[in-house]
């Protein structure tokens, strides 16, 4: 009998330490990231207007913007945020492996990467375009027997994997690489999310934009690792209050509004307060 209350007893503290342990740990992120002091952000770097690399060598963005925010009201200061460069395909490991808290790098939200990685309420609209030159390429049936170029592990690479096959995809771990791929008449057309490609085509003459929805409108939202519920529920509230106090018209307006014009209105982007 004694035997037996020892391996209850020692079952008993292996059962509570996993969790103290491992749930507990998970749910106190929020506390963890207010004792370190910095908040650790996933961007891109290479992807204007949205996060890149300004020419004073510093992150720059719509994406930077509304995380520096966040940063200033988790942390009390806009300064207080580390970001982090992040490829399309690296943006769930990035996560998985604790490089970083959040996820701000332009992440469509999909049943696929709900089941690995948690969002919180989204900002932005996005659907996919697909871009060429003079913008010839306006039907999805003239890219067959086509090479059409896209980034590795992004929305664009899933939907035509699974819906055209009968599409040559040449893939690319990077915006740049990508673009430069277009550029070089490596691939008749590009898809990627319209938001960007409305921008890029404007600085990119003869590039136009001749496919401007596809697919269905998805939204893009704030990434963090799976069972954080304490700052998940922090970043629905903060995202909440950003869009009904104007603040990301605000980011809009200092940083996609230059790159868009006129042609593009807000609402179809951002979320109206």
């Amino acid at each position: 009998m004694k035997k037996i209350n020892i391996i209850i007893a020692i079952f008993a503290s292996m059962f509570f330490w996993g969790c103290s342990n491992g749930d507990h740990q998970e749910n106190g992120m929020l506390e963890n990231i207010k004792k370190r002091g910095v908040l650790k952000v996933g961007v891109f770097s290479d992807k204007p207007p949205f996060g890149y690399v300004n020419e004073q060598g510093e992150f720059d963005g719509f994406d930077v913007y509304i995380s520096k925010k966040i940063a200033k009201d988790l942390l009390g200061e806009k300064g207080k945020v580390e970001f982090i460069p992040v490829e399309a395909a690296a943006r769930v490991e990035f996560l998985k492996s604790n490089k970083v808290d959040l996820i701000m790098a332009n992440f469509t939200k999909t049943k696929e990467r709900e089941a690995v990685v948690d969002f919180a309420k989204p900002y932005m609209k996005v659907s996919l375009g697909v871009v060429s030159k003079e913008g010839k390429i306006k039907d999805i049936s003239q890219l067959k027997g086509q090479k059409l170029i896209v980034d590795k592990g992004t929305t664009a690479d899933f939907y035509f994997t699974k819906n055209h096959p009968e599409i040559e995809l040449l893939k690319y771990d990077q915006n740049t690489e990508a673009f430069l791929a277009l550029k070089s008449h490596r691939g008749v057309a590009l898809a990627h999310d319209n938001t960007l490609l409305f921008a890029w085509a404007r600085l990119n003459t003869p590039f136009m934009v001749g496919i401007d929805v596809l697919g269905d409108e998805e939204v893009i939202a704030p990434a963090i690792k799976k069972g954080n519920k304490d700052f998940l529920d922090w970043l629905d509230q903060e995202i909440d209050k950003l869009t009904k106090d104007g603040f990301m018209q605000e980011a809009y307006d200092v940083t996609l509004k230059p790159m868009y014009g006129v042609d593009i209105k807000s609402e179809s982007v951002i979320f109206e307060k």
